[in-house]
């Protein structure tokens, strides 16, 4: 799903309205940290947690 930057910011936005004052500091403390990232390790960072997704079935059975 590749949406504009436009349609992220707007869906990011919305996200937020929704939550309390204590989460949205979370998220704000959150983001500054991803900001120091560079972005290369970002990238690492979301196919490792893509492939953690996608292969529950397999960690569970090989933890086993």
């Amino acid at each position: 799903m590749n949406m504009s930057r436009q349609e992220i910011t707007s869906e990011i936005q919305r996200i937020l309205s929704n939550l309390s004052d204590g989460n949205l500091e979370s998220i704000l403390d959150y983001l500054k940290e991803i900001q120091k990232i560079d972005e290369s390790k970002l990238l690492i960072s979301k196919n490792l947690g893509t492939i953690l997704k996608e292969d529950t079935e397999l960690l569970k059975r090989l933890a086993q």
